[in-house]
């Protein structure tokens, strides 16, 4: 088997070579091929996610099924974001060069040394991604899986860490959604969120690589995130990224830095924060941890994804979207000033974040220097509105799949 990885969302995606693996007892392996197209920046970027029939399961899982599901005692009326998790979790292991150890077990606590690597010196990754119940065929279906694959390998190469195969990324999806696919919630809005991390492991305390890591896709049903419109407060203070830092990346240490900022913001009656760069403190870059987008006009404009900016796949997504349906859109440096002027000016007709939580959050006001400044309701929103139900009933079945961005989960399953 060959495998080639990319870890730009910058230049034209190469094909990946690999293999989905699901298998039963009865002869080890399955192949189950899954090639589909996706759209990037406006162009159709041909992903080859199986290439080859192998007779020999690639990563074999062992897998220890929970002896009581709390499926039946879960209230999915009431699903708050990151609180509820679903029964079982994949665990895999890198050591001496390559990664095994596969299994699924019930969810549950992990044995960790207080010198674990990661907890002194941040080697952590994770992503955030969505599967769905298609409502016409009843279909578990994951939402563009290449894309994650493709930034989680950006974020672990700049952090330092290996790789992660695309045949371990894919198989840990299927094996573990073919399992938990009870899980997954069918009210509108709702979803199933995954949670993949990569962690050190390493039981050192000194500044290098770790030489070991753990891989743990976790799963948690959610309901809509986000519901109410934001009020944001444009940072003057504190930068969340700098030219040659990790602001592309989905690392741990991003994410800890904005806490005391968004508290702080919160404290003074705001939802969160909108970003500038730190040389500047003119251009915009997120909102909270959401992509931003601006309606300029008969415009639509969000900055471009830089090292400075997480490339979001709701972000693609959105544009992907905006550009079939004839929408005339801008990825270009937008300033704070530029803001504020079209808000004054009233061609602001429309701002919100866009994220795999929140899929678009409308922002209703923004402040700067101490001066609010105020955007027409959220109830007059045809763009953003328009952007996230569609988005929302793709991922559900309602509408068609246009740019062939569901991936349905295998049924079989492996075991050894």
């Amino acid at each position: 088997m060959q495998f080639y990885s990319v870890f730009s969302f910058f230049k034209t995606f190469l094909p990946i070579k690999c293999s989905i693996f699901v298998s039963n007892k009865k002869n080890n392996a399955i192949f189950a091929p899954a090639t589909y197209f996706n759209r990037v920046k406006g162009r159709q970027s041909n992903i080859l996610l199986t290439k080859s029939l192998f007779n020999v399961m690639q990563f074999p899982t062992k897998i220890n099924l929970c002896k009581h599901s709390r499926l039946s005692e879960t209230n999915f009326d009431d699903l708050p974001f990151g609180k509820t998790f679903s029964d079982h979790m994949f665990i895999a292991e890198y050591a001496n060069g390559q990664w095994g150890n596969c299994e699924i077990n019930p969810y549950g606590n992990i044995e960790m040394t207080p010198a674990n690597m990661a907890l002194h010196y941040g080697q952590a990754i994770f992503e955030g991604m969505k599967a769905n119940i298609n409502n016409k065929t009843g279909e578990a279906m994951i939402f563009r899986p290449d894309l994650h694959l493709l930034r989680i390998n950006r974020s672990l190469e700049r952090m330092g860490m290996p790789e992660m195969p695309a045949d371990l990324f894919y198989q840990s999806l299927h094996q573990l959604l073919a399992i938990d696919k009870n899980w997954i919630p069918t009210k509108e809005g709702a979803s199933l969120y995954l949670r993949p991390v990569v962690f050190a492991t390493d039981e050192f305390l000194g500044v290098r690589a770790s030489e070991t890591y753990k891989y743990v896709l976790l799963t948690g049903p959610t309901n809509a995130y986000y519901n109410k419109p934001i009020k944001l407060l444009v940072a003057d203070k504190y930068v969340r990224a700098f030219p040659g830092g990790t602001g592309f990346a989905k690392c741990a240490g991003n994410y800890a830095a904005t806490i005391k900022p968004a508290r702080e913001a919160r404290e003074q009656g705001f939802d969160q924060i909108l970003w500038v760069d730190g040389l500047e403190y003119s251009y915009l870059q997120e909102c909270g941890t959401m992509n931003i987008f601006a309606v300029i006009g008969d415009t639509v404009i969000t900055p471009t994804a830089t090292e400075t900016i997480l490339a979001g796949i709701t972000r693609d997504s959105l544009i992907a979207l905006l550009t079939h349906k004839g929408y005339k859109i801008e990825e270009r440096p937008i300033t704070i000033q530029e803001l504020i002027t079209a808000q004054e000016s009233g061609e602001l007709k429309e701002m919100f974040g866009s994220g795999t939580a929140a899929v678009v959050s409308h922002v209703i006001e923004f402040a700067y220097k101490g001066v609010h400044y105020q955007l027409p309701s959220a109830d007059n929103r045809p763009v953003g509105s328009m952007l996230k139900k569609w988005l929302e009933d793709i991922r559900q079945g309602e509408s068609e799949d246009i740019l062939n961005w569901l991936v349905p989960v295998q049924s079989a399953v492996a075991t050894n």
